[in-house]
């Protein structure tokens, strides 16, 4: 039963709490039964002012208790939302940082790429947005109200006991049977089904569709406004009514909970009138045990919530996931001391026999993939949308393993090899390269180096006059800058060649350039040539006017290299690399301006 409980995502949020913060909690949780006490001792108050009346007797202190009773209850009420307020921001920010260390300790990627985890995922990231419900630091304060609610009507019928055994039982009882009663419409048991999560996830997209600045002006240019306000008022209304579904009261239930209510009630308060009749109750008790009998049913509005649910949530999903992503991201390490990473590779990296399928799918992006790339060559890969070249590039920087076959550099498996130190012989510009928010030294050198090394890389990169070292890049800040696409692309560039010249041996370039055009691809594409002509460079690209200038072309497709030689080499071959060629090249008349066509359009 104990561990059943500890199952429970309120359990697991309670327990949070202390957690977030110890004295915090505490503080809340004292306030929280002192406001419930209260309220019952209120009635037992009240009872002893009005026999003080009746008998005549002096008032002075039932009225200070009364007085007294009232003053806390006003008082701890405002102190009590601020406990709550502060309380739910410390638990915000205690599962963010437990969600950012579990996204982020992994060494792998698999965590963040696996389908079975994204609800949870969202729940967890997106908690505190106040899409589904009310912030962490709102929630806190209507779970404190149901709890306190809980406790009052509780203390409440403990009271009734100095009447008679039975009454605060069948009281109590019938006020709890009414959460039995109505279990169909707690929102603990049908709010976090799989069907309102997808329904919540396609709301927060048409959300976020119509507010993030990206997608405006495509939906102003196709005049897609009117659609976007269908879809986000469809996707809402439907994850509305499966929430509603999931939290209305059914007929049936609510009329059995009323009747099974007002016989108690009926009985309870007929016994009192009884009692009083037959000069059993003066007037103070009857009125203390009648006040008891009324808050017995608070008992009916406190307990489990929505409030209580929107809050367990997230916590329930961080739990979750921290053994989970911690086991899917990680990579296991060599046996014994890892070997040096220092000056790889100086021969060749080589792919060895590699078979490749990413978490929850059953079909290979690489089968009995075979590749080598001589140290300090330049090779370009080509090939159609999930051919395997950007899986390449992940695992060549050990984000994933693969499942058979090895990756060699100089004939060690990079399994072998440190993780951070073979890392730190490897820069990448990745298509969805990463923009800080942080000034343009900062953004070109994350791990710090000398300015002039930082200059060195932007002027390498075309980017020697984009801005100063000490300009914010972001609009948002005082003196910030907001750079093109393109500029941004020169920044990423400059990125990869300043870790180069800080000694990086591997270059790794997945469509680097796809926002500028021919020209500008080509210049670059020279300009890190010439850079990185100690280093050894893999290049990704759909343009064929560019990836010519490398020692070598590999072509991919289904999972393997079919093609592999020099531009010259591949042309008088005859297959598929000449025919891709000619095709892109025709289409915009093989003119100095040719603007490369996708290759798998092309195909």
């Amino acid at each position: 039963m104990v561990r059943g409980l500890r199952k429970r995502q309120e359990w697991q949020f309670f327990a949070v709490l202390p957690r977030a913060d110890r004295a915090l909690a505490f503080a809340w949780w004292a306030v929280l039964l002192l406001r419930g006490l209260l309220a019952a001792a209120f009635a037992v108050a009240m009872g002893a002012l009005v026999g003080a009346v009746q008998r005549g007797e002096p008032l002075a202190a039932p009225l200070a208790a009364v007085g007294v009773v009232f003053v806390l209850l006003q008082v701890l009420t405002p102190i009590h939302q601020a406990a709550s307020a502060n309380l739910g921001s410390r638990v915000a920010a205690w599962l963010q940082d437990r969600l950012t260390e579990a996204c982020v300790r992994p060494p792998g990627l698999a965590h963040l790429e696996d389908p079975k985890l994204t609800s949870d995922l969202t729940v967890a990231r997106e908690f505190d947005a106040g899409m589904t419900g009310p912030p962490m630091h709102i929630n806190m304060d209507f779970i404190a109200g149901a709890m306190v609610q809980t406790v009052t009507g509780l203390a409440s019928a403990a009271i009734l006991f100095a009447y008679a055994w039975w009454t605060p039982i069948v009281l109590a009882g019938a006020w709890l049977a009414t959460h039995w009663l109505l279990r169909e419409s707690a929102v603990w048991h049908d709010r976090n089904t799989d069907e309102v999560r997808e329904a919540q996830r396609h709301a927060e997209y048409a959300y976020k569709l119509a507010v993030d600045p990206p997608a405006a002006k495509e939906l102003r240019l196709f005049g897609l406004a009117d659609w976007v306000m269908q879809r986000f008022v469809s996707r809402r209304t439907r994850l509305h009514e499966l929430q509603y579904q999931a939290t209305r009261l059914r007929e049936r239930p609510l009329a059995w909970s009323l009747l099974v209510v007002a016989i108690a009630n009926v009985a309870v308060f007929w016994s009192l009138a009884s009692s009083a009749a037959a000069g059993g109750l003066d007037l103070g008790r009857l009125v203390m045990f009648a006040q008891a009998a009324v808050g017995t049913s608070a008992i009916a509005f406190g307990g489990l919530s929505w409030a209580l649910d929107g809050a367990a949530a997230p916590v329930a999903a961080v739990l979750r996931l921290e053994p989970t992503m911690a086991e899917k991201g990680a990579l296991p390490l060599a046996p014994g001391t890892p070997r040096p990473a220092g000056g790889l590779p100086a021969r060749e990296v080589r792919f060895r026999g590699v078979t490749f399928a990413y978490p929850g799918s059953d079909r290979p992006v690489l089968e009995g993939f075979d590749l080598t790339i001589p140290a300090g060559s330049s090779l370009a890969i080509v090939g159609q949308n999930g051919a395997g070249k950007t899986t390449l590039a992940k695992l060549l920087c050990r984000l994933y393993d693969p499942q058979e076959g090895r990756i060699e550099v100089d004939g060690v498996d990079i399994r072998d090899l440190g993780m951070e130190d073979w890392r730190s012989r490897i820069t990448a510009v990745f298509q969805d390269f990463i923009r800080f928010e942080l000034p343009l030294r900062d953004n070109v050198a994350p791990g710090g180096a000398p300015d002039g090394v930082v200059l060195s890389a932007l002027s390498e990169a075309g980017a020697g006059a984009l801005a100063g070292l000490d300009t914010p890049l972001a609009r948002g800040y005082q003196g910030g800058t907001e750079l093109s696409g393109g500029q941004w692309q020169r920044v990423a560039l400059a990125r990869a060649l300043c870790a180069v010249k800080q000694g990086a041996g591997l270059v790794l370039l997945d469509e680097p350039t796809a926002q500028l055009d021919v020209r500008g691809e080509a210049e670059i594409f020279e300009r890190i040539l010439a850079a990185t002509r100690q280093a050894t460079t893999i290049l990704i690209s759909h343009r064929f006017s560019t990836v010519r200038q490398a020692d070598r072309i590999g072509v991919m497709e289904g999972g393997r290299v079919i093609e592999l030689g020099t531009h010259d080499e591949l042309m008088a071959l005859g297959g598929r690399y000449r025919t891709m060629f000619e095709l892109q090249a025709r289409r915009f008349g093989a003119s100095a301006d040719e603007e490369g066509a996708a290759y798998d359009v092309l195909a």
